[in-house]
């Protein structure tokens, strides 16, 4: 496996960016230089995040999400 996360990744199965094995080795997000524990979905290249909006569901019964523009950098939590 490569020692690069991803440009993007979801924690979501029914997405197609989700990645079983990357999650499993385990990321870390820095977003605008501060680490985020909250975080359901990223991508690199166009700078965003994806955090959930406190406890409320969408009629489906996922997390509500919100987008979040800003400096997006991972990293492999195996690798520190």
């Amino acid at each position: 496996m490569t020692q690069t996360p991803p440009d993007r990744l979801s924690n979501d199965p029914r997405s197609p960016y989700y990645d079983e094995a990357t999650l499993a080795r385990g990321i870390g997000i820095r977003f605008n230089g501060e680490e985020r524990t909250n975080v359901e979905e990223y991508c690199v290249s166009e700078g965003w995040i994806r955090v959930a909006v406190g406890r409320a569901l969408d009629r489906r019964g996922n997390p509500m999400t919100m987008k979040v523009n800003g400096r997006v950098e991972p990293w492999f939590r195996d690798a520190e």
